[in-house]
C-alpha cells in the first residue's frame, strides 16, 4: 500500500508538532504522567440498568441458556492475580455447584502469606501512578466495565453467579448484572460531586481541597451472596485512587475470577486490584498486620468483622495511619404489620423477602410480627405461596429457589429447623435434603415467645419465624422489635394507618439502616436506597452513595495567598 501524500501545510504542521514535542520532553520526560485536560469534564448522567425479563424466546434467555450449558462443561483453572501476573501455586480448592455439589466448576489456587505480601507490594507500586491519574480517567475504566457488563459480559457473569452461587436467573440478573452496573455508573457520578465540593475563597486567597487517596493499600474482603458486592468493594476505593488487595469468598470464586478478567479488559492497570484467594485467617493476618494498611472494605459476618476490628485495635501503634474500617455485617431483619395492613401485600413481602435467594441476603426478612386479628388470613395466603415454590437446579427457570451455599450453611440451617420442630411450630416446610444438593425448603415457623432464638439469631437461610401479637400491644411490640437483636440492618412496616407508620418509623428509628413502608426489606437499588445498617450490622457507610466514597479519600487543604504580608507587626501594636 502506497504511503499517503502529505500536503506542504500538513508537512510543516507535523514538523512544528515534532519540535514542540521535543521541547516539551526537554522539560518533562516522555514517560512522565500526562497533564490534565483543559476544561471541566463530566461523566455521563447515571441511570439504573433495566432488569431483563428472560421471558421464553427472548434474546437474553437464549444467550444465557447457551452460556450456562457451555460453562457447566468447563473446569476453569483460577489463578491468583498479583500486579497483573497470574500465579498458580498448585495448592488448589474446588468451586462446585451448590445444587449439584458433586459437579466441580473450577479449581482455584490458594495464596500463601508470601503472596499476600507480594500483593501489598504490587499495590504500592501501582499506587504511585494510579493515584496521580486524573479522576476522570479512573472513572472511565469503571464506566467501560459497566458497559462491558451490560453487553458482552452479561451472560458470563450471570451464569457464573447462577452456577457457583445457586442464584435463580432473576436473582442473578438483579445482582451480578444490574446492581453491579449501577455501582460502576453511579460511583463515578458521586465522585464527581465530591470532587466539585470546594471551600470558600476571596480576592486575597484561593482555598482548595485536594482529595487524595488513602496512604497505603485497602484490604477488600467480599462475601459469597452478592456478586455486585464482590465487584463494588474493591472498585469503590480504586475509583478514588486507592490500590487494593482483594480476598473474595471461597464459595464465589468463579464469579470473582470473571470479574477480574472483565476489569482487566476494561483497562484497569496491573496492580490496582490484586486477587488473593486463600485461607481467610492467613490472608488477613498478613494484610491486617502490615504497617501500610490504609483501610478495610468488608462485607460478611459480624463475628469476623469484630475479630478484624479487634486485631486492628491491638496494633494501632504499628500503622503508618489510622486505618479506615468500613463494614456491612449481619442482620435479623423484621417485618411488622399493623392491624390496618393489606394482608395480601404483607404475605407477598414475607414470601419474597424471606425466601428469595434461599434467605441468604443480609437484608432478608427473618422475623415477622403480625396482629392476631389478621394472622389466620395472612398465614393462609403465605402458606399458599410457599407451597407453590419449586426448589432445585437454578438452570431450570421454573424454580423459585436453589440450594444454600455449602455444607456448613446447610448444617447450620438444618439445626435451626430441628430446633423449631422441638420448641416452636412449623407452619409449613421444614424439609432438608443434602444428598445431591444443599437444599433447604422454605420454612415458616410460629412461636409465642417473642425472645425465642429463631427471632433473635441470624440464620442466613430460608427460615422465617412469626410472632403473633395481640392487637392492643402494637406499641409494646415495636419496643420488643427494637430490643430483640443486636442487629440493625433492614426492616419494614405494613400499615394503611399513617399514624401507625409514623409511630413505627420513630420507635424503630435506630433498628434499621434501611427502612421500608409497605414493601419487603430487600432489594435496595443503587442511587435510590443507599444500603447499610448500624449496631451489629456494620458501620452504615451506605454503599451506593457518596457517603461510602468519602471513606476512601484523605483530604488536604491548600491555601494560596496572592499578596502575603511583608511586616510581622499588627495594627494593634501601634502607639496611641
Amino acid at each position: 500500500m502506497a504511503a499517503p501524500v502529505l500536503s506542504a501545510d500538513h508537512a510543516a504542521s507535523k514538523s512544528a508538532a515534532a519540535e514542540s514535542r521535543q521541547a516539551l520532553e526537554a522539560i518533562a520526560p516522555a514517560d512522565a504522567p500526562l497533564a490534565g485536560f483543559a476544561g471541566t469534564r463530566r461523566v455521563p448522567p447515571p441511570v439504573n440498568e433495566p432488569v431483563k425479563s428472560y421471558a421464553p424466546g427472548s434474546p437474553e434467555k437464549l444467550a444465557l441458556k447457551a452460556r450456562l450449558a457451555s460453562m457447566a462443561k468447563e473446569r476453569v483453572d483460577i489463578p491468583i492475580v498479583i500486579g497483573g501476573r497470574e500465579i498458580r501455586t498448585g495448592d488448589t480448592a474446588q468451586s462446585v455447584m451448590p445444587h449439584d455439589h458433586a459437579h466441580v466448576l473450577a479449581d482455584w489456587h490458594k495464596a500463601t502469606p508470601a503472596h499476600v505480601q507480594q500483593a501489598i507490594e504490587a499495590a504500592k507500586r501501582a499506587g504511585a501512578d494510579w493515584a496521580n491519574w486524573a479522576w476522570e480517567d479512573r472513572a472511565a475504566v469503571f464506566l467501560r466495565a459497566a458497559e462491558l457488563l451490560t453487553t458482552t459480559w452479561r451472560s458470563t457473569i450471570n451464569a457464573a453467579t447462577m452456577l457457583n452461587q445457586s442464584k435463580t436467573v432473576y436473582q442473578a440478573e438483579i445482582d451480578s448484572a444490574c446492581e453491579l452496573i449501577d455501582f460502576w455508573r453511579f460511583n463515578p457520578a458521586y465522585a464527581q460531586e465530591l470532587y466539585q465540593e470546594q471551600p470558600l475563597s476571596n480576592n486575597t486567597m484561593w482555598n482548595q481541597l485536594d482529595y487524595r487517596p488513602l496512604e497505603g493499600f485497602v484490604y477488600a474482603v467480599t462475601p459469597f451472596n452478592f456478586t455486585s458486592i464482590a465487584g463494588n468493594l474493591p472498585t469503590a476505593p480504586a475509583l478514588m485512587g486507592n490500590t487494593v488487595v482483594w480476598k473474595p469468598a471461597a464459595s464465589a470464586m468463579l464469579s470473582a475470577h470473571y470479574l477480574m478478567q472483565l476489569l482487566r479488559e476494561a483497562g484497569l492497570p496491573p496492580g490496582v486490584i490484586n486477587l488473593v484467594p486463600g485461607d481467610p485467617a492467613q490472608v488477613s493476618q498478613v494484610a491486617l498486620s502490615h504497617r501500610d494498611l490504609a483501610g478495610v472494605h468488608f462485607t460478611g459476618s459480624t463475628a469476623v468483622f469484630n475479630g478484624m476490628w479487634k486485631t486492628i485495635g491491638a496494633q494501632m501503634g504499628s500503622y503508618a495511619n489510622y486505618p479506615r474500617i468500613v463494614g456491612e455485617t449481619g442482620g435479623k431483619d423484621f417485618i411488622v404489620a399493623h392491624p390496618s395492613a393489606d394482608p395480601q401485600a404483607l404475605a407477598v413481602a414475607i414470601a419474597r423477602g424471606g425466601f428469595e435467594y434461599q434467605g441468604q441476603k443480609c437484608s432478608a426478612a427473618s422475623r415477622i410480627y403480625v396482629p392476631r386479628s389478621m394472622w389466620n388470613d395472612v398465614r393462609d395466603r403465605t402458606v399458599g405461596m410457599i407451597d407453590e415454590m419449586k426448589v432445585g437446579d437454578v438452570t431450570d427457570f421454573r424454580n423459585f429457589m436453589g440450594a444454600v451455599i455449602d455444607k456448613k450453611a446447610f448444617d447450620k440451617i438444618s439445626s435451626y429447623v430441628a430446633d423449631a420442630k422441638q420448641n416452636a411450630r412449623i407452619v409449613t416446610g421444614g424439609k432438608v435434603e443434602g444428598k445431591d444438593g444443599y437444599f433447604v425448603h422454605p420454612t415458616l415457623v410460629e412461636t409465642e415467645d417473642p425472645r425465642y432464638r429463631l427471632l433473635c439469631e441470624e440464620i442466613f437461610g430460608p427460615v422465617v419465624t412469626v410472632h403473633v401479637y395481640d392487637d392492643a400491644r402494637w406499641t409494646e411490640t415495636l419496643q420488643v422489635i427494637d430490643t430483640t437483636t443486636a442487629y440493625a440492618l433492614t426492616g419494614a412496616v405494613f400499615a394503611n394507618d399513617r399514624r401507625a407508620v409514623r409511630e413505627a418509623q420513630m420507635a424503630l428509628r435506630d433498628a434499621a439502616g434501611n427502612f421500608y413502608v409497605n414493601d419487603k426489606p430487600t432489594g435496595a437499588v443503587v442511587g435510590q436506597q443507599p444500603f447499610g445498617g448500624a449496631r451489629g450490622s456494620g458501620t452504615n457507610d451506605k454503599a451506593g452513595s457518596k457517603l461510602n466514597l468519602v471513606r476512601w479519600i484523605n483530604a488536604r487543604s491548600i491555601k494560596e495567598t496572592f499578596s502575603p504580608p511583608l511586616d510581622y507587626k499588627y495594627p494593634f501594636m501601634a502607639e496611641k
